[in-house]
């Protein structure tokens, strides 16, 4: 039986769609953007300008900072990359990876991005999911559901992937789309959202 639901998705795929639907089914919390704004307000940011931090610094520095600090940004750390010593985006990833792991500690729950099917990826009742979809689905969503201009939602959609990849990249050094990441890989425009809700809700309950 699994107790994490990771997932990363595509834009305008319905990932964020099927984890409310998969944590409202489940009765257990989810945790998305506001794993972000939450990290913010830990180390005094504004909100609104920390997605923008994200992408400042190259991602072999982060992930070899990371990987050296191994997740403690205690400032009395003898280690010479103290807190103190860490860019500013090293921390608020750090930040939002302590948060994560302190959300899964108190129970079962459903996170979307923040690179959680990383974060877990050696547990074995985290269930790893990426949710993929052909360009005709994604254009349609994209215009109906976020409400972007026709004449826009191809760029935005691209947008939307490249800012995903190089945050996912960033912070593990792999492909966001490698399906050797995850556990299991769905194409929602084939499948469908109910589909692919019930396939998950199914393999979360054992």
């Amino acid at each position: 039986m699994y107790h994490i639901l990771a997932m990363e998705r595509e834009f305008a795929t319905g990932g964020n769609e099927i984890g409310r639907r998969i944590s409202k089914e489940l009765g257990i919390p989810l945790y998305d953007r506001n794993i972000l704004i939450e990290a913010a307000k830990h180390l005094d940011l504004q909100p609104k300008n920390v997605e923008d931090l994200e992408e400042t610094a190259p991602g072999s520095i982060i992930f070899n900072l990371s990987q050296k600090i191994g997740g403690n940004l205690n400032s009395s750390s003898k280690s010479p990359l103290s807190a103190s010593n860490l860019p500013l985006s090293v921390k608020l990833f750090m930040e939002e990876k302590r948060i994560i792991e302190s959300k899964v500690a108190e129970g079962d729950c459903v996170i979307i991005g923040r690179c959680a099917s990383d974060i877990f990826r050696e547990r074995d009742d985290c269930l790893k999911v990426f949710i993929y979809a052909n360009n005709d689905f994604r254009m349609k969503r994209t215009i109906e559901t976020e409400k972007v201009p026709k004449e826009d939602a191809g760029a935005r959609i691209k947008k939307m992937d490249k800012k995903r990849r190089d945050f996912f990249h960033t912070h593990t050094n792999k492909d966001w789309s490698d399906p050797k990441n995850y556990d299991i890989c769905l194409d929602s425009g084939v499948l469908g959202i109910d589909k692919c809700v019930e396939i998950l809700i199914s393999l979360m309950k054992g």
